[in-house]
């Protein structure tokens, strides 16, 4: 299904990722732990292609997708939708128009310079929001919502393109204990009720265990786990984070990676 091969990212003479191997034969939920700079961030917008991939390949469903360009990489895009710590939503602007933005590559110019919606779109996409419990706030700005309301709105927004794959960085960073919970909740129903692929980068261990089927470990840009949670021992979380690492700190951190982030989160602003 999804097959990754030696992908890798240079920036002059920092590889990000260095000869990264995954093979995923049908839609799972996975988890990528490392610390900060350990090339989760790029790994995922490679995967995406909001970062260009300097050796290797991507291929899904048998297409190769990094030789995609202009209108198969942005429906590419679509098939595999991007969630971002800090939701890139658009303050001001309602949240069921924040929703309908998923459909944006599959809209004309002038459908999109105007602001024209389908019914049908409206309609799917409050249903959306009501599966994420959250439907009650369609009418208000985005920026009236609490954190976690605000990213289960992204999460949905991501859901109106109906992606084959789901890819979330860090999307539990930046909220308390609770609202993280409900979010990872939610991606996990998606996967088991839809059948999507979803990969999300975690920044505690706790929840790579809880959520997910499979646990990727990166450490200076190498994969060095890849295993179920049940395999993620304290010695193989020594190898991922350093064998000085304090894993208080490991399992608490916001792992920002900065590193071509910068630039991706502007193309969902």
């Amino acid at each position: 299904m999804l097959e990754i091969k030696a992908l890798t990212k240079r920036f002059g003479d920092k590889t990000a990722v260095d000869a990264a191997n995954i093979h995923v034969p049908k839609p799972t939920m996975i988890g990528i732990i490392g610390r900060s700079g350990a090339g989760k961030s790029t790994l995922l917008r490679m995967l995406n292609r909001l970062s260009s991939v300097s050796e290797g390949s991507i291929t899904f469903e048998g297409e190769d997708i990094t030789g995609l360009s202009g209108a198969g990489k942005r429906n590419w895009q679509s098939r595999c939708a991007m969630i971002f710590q800090q939701f890139n939503l658009v303050p001001r602007m309602d949240v069921v128009s924040n929703v309908l933005h998923g459909t944006l590559n599959k809209r004309s110019t002038f459908a999109t310079l105007f602001n024209l919606y389908p019914q049908s779109d409206i309609h799917k996409a409050i249903e959306i929001l009501d599966r994420l419990g959250i439907a009650e706030q369609a009418p208000k700005r985005a920026e009236a919502l609490s954190g976690g309301q605000q990213q289960r709105v992204a999460i949905a927004r991501a859901l109106m393109q109906d992606p084959k794959i789901i890819l979330a960085d860090e999307p539990i960073a930046s909220l308390d204990p609770m609202n993280a919970q409900v979010v990872m909740q939610s991606l996990r129903r998606i996967h088991e009720e839809d059948g999507r692929m979803v990969i999300a980068n975690l920044h505690t261990l706790d929840t790579a265990r809880r959520y997910c089927d499979r646990v990727i470990g990166m450490r200076d840009g190498r994969i060095v786990f890849d295993g179920t949670p049940a395999q993620l021992t304290t010695g193989v979380a020594r190898d991922i984070y350093g064998a000085g690492a304090d894993f208080s700190e490991a399992a608490t951190s916001t792992e920002i990676e900065t590193l071509d982030r910068s630039a991706a989160e502007k193309v969902y602003a």
